[in-house]
């Protein structure tokens, strides 16, 4: 019944986040990107896709996404093993960014938000090394 009500009612309504991923490296693993939603643990950041790295920038349309306030997490897998490598002092041994703006250190979720409203938004992350390639 109260599924009913909710379509009588229209439901939620739904909006669109177009990702702009620069800094691939490119022919290299896949890239992951998650929408975050209080906060940039991988906790916060489960909604994403992934998509191969085959070129130097790649558009992720991230669909039926409710509005609200989110942040965006992205990494470059190079090793295929579905997780972002880290050094013993927790540091990342591949390509990761963030929505906003972001210099070598993880920005805090409220630099890093951005508010979602229908029809959508288009939000760009870029790619950087916290560490040079070994």
């Amino acid at each position: 019944m109260a599924l009913t009500v909710a379509l009588a009612c229209g439901g939620a309504q739904a909006a669109t986040v177009e990702v702009l991923v620069e800094g691939i490296e490119p022919g290299a693993g896949t890239v992951y990107v998650a929408l975050c939603q209080g906060g940039l643990s991988e906790a916060e950041c489960r909604n994403g896709q992934d998509v191969p790295a085959d070129g130097r920038s790649r558009r992720v349309i991230l669909t039926g996404i409710e509005p609200g306030i989110y942040a965006v997490a992205a990494y470059q897998d190079l090793d295929g093993n579905r997780r972002l490598d880290r050094t013993g002092l927790g540091l990342p041994l591949e390509p990761y960014g963030f929505s906003g703006e972001m210099g070598r250190a993880r920005p805090d979720f409220s630099r890093a938000r951005f508010t979602l409203r229908e029809p959508g938004v288009a939000v760009r992350v870029r790619l950087v090394r916290a560490l040079p390639p070994r």
